[in-house]
């Protein structure tokens, strides 16, 4: 019996080689670079928030425990750049949610040019963030020679210009808009698609029931798109937390970095100071903090799966 088990255990394990060897061709040369450029760099970042790190050459990085991490909390730029992101996910998530479910279920209910429609509306979504943030600073430009500024000077809405990019809640408006502008199309098409899932039945027996339009959207839509609200809201929140480009080309994170994001602060440490360990100990806390958001997206994700009403 036993000598049977051993023999059963053996071409089981023979059986698991013999699977592997004929995968690994296929995974081999992913698995190499994946180690390479995401999972070495991760462990290496880990290290790097404990020491005092140095990238000279030779140089000794000395370790300082959780010394940066103290630092972090206790740094009032940290804290701003802090709130600026949750201010940016709580300005940006909601408005990009309502207009984008607006204009699905618009779009939804029209008889001619829905790709049209679609399209025009999905075309920011894939515009470099790079040229529309440039697009907004020229739009936003102090003084007469702003976009903005001459319009509203012609409309005779205001007497003199704006100073945009010069004051911190104007400036921040100014990265929100562009923000909402660019993630429209994406929660418009997401919701475009959770609406073409819904039967027209349901539509048409709320009508023989009498159902106004507002109450077959409060009543039947909203309710039915749940799961798919639910997996909007999780992602533009993590979204929020990569806000970076646009601070960095609109303000630099100016005035006096009143608009400084997270990873907008974090570049500086790392680029600008040269205090790579304490820059990798910032990394560190946001990731913990995507990770943990990505943990509640799963485990809201099950619940509205098993309560899709």
């Amino acid at each position: 019996m036993l000598s049977q088990n051993v023999s059963f255990r053996n071409k089981n394990l023979s059986r698991g080689i013999k699977e592997w060897l004929d995968v690994l061709p296929f995974i081999g040369i992913g698995f190499i670079l994946l180690a390479v450029f995401v999972i070495y760099p991760q462990i290496k970042n880990i290290y790097m928030a404990f020491t005092n790190y140095n990238i000279m050459p030779g140089q000794v990085s000395p370790w300082v425990g959780l010394l940066n991490f103290i630092k972090i909390f206790h740094d009032d730029n940290f804290l701003l750049a802090f709130r600026n992101t949750i201010l940016y996910g709580i300005v940006t998530v909601p408005c990009q949610m309502i207009i984008g479910l607006v204009i699905a279920v618009l779009i939804n209910n029209l008889t001619r040019g829905k790709v049209f429609y679609r399209v025009m509306i999905y075309i920011p979504v894939i515009t470099s963030w790079v040229v529309v943030s440039l697009i907004f600073k020229y739009l936003f430009t102090d003084g007469k020679e702003g976009l903005m500024n001459f319009l509203l000077l012609k409309l005779h809405l205001i007497g003199s210009p704006i100073m945009w990019l010069e004051n911190t809640w104007t400036a921040n408006l100014v990265i929100w808009l562009l923000g909402v502008w660019k993630g429209i199309g994406w929660v418009m098409v997401i919701y475009y698609a959770a609406l073409q899932g819904i039967s027209n039945d349901i539509y048409e027996a709320a009508k023989i029931d009498g159902a106004n339009p507002i109450q077959v959207f409060f009543n039947i839509t909203v309710p039915l798109i749940k799961p798919t609200t639910f997996y909007i809201l999780i992602n533009l929140i993590i979204g929020a937390f990569g806000v970076f480009i646009q601070v960095m080309l609109i303000t630099g994170g100016g005035p006096l970095g009143t608009t400084d994001v997270l990873l907008n602060y974090m570049y500086k440490a790392a680029f600008s100071d040269f205090n790579f360990g304490y820059a990798s100990a910032m990394s560190v806390i946001i990731g913990i903090v995507i990770l943990t958001l990505s943990l509640f997206q799963k485990r809201i994700m099950r619940y509205s799966e098993d309560n899709p009403y």
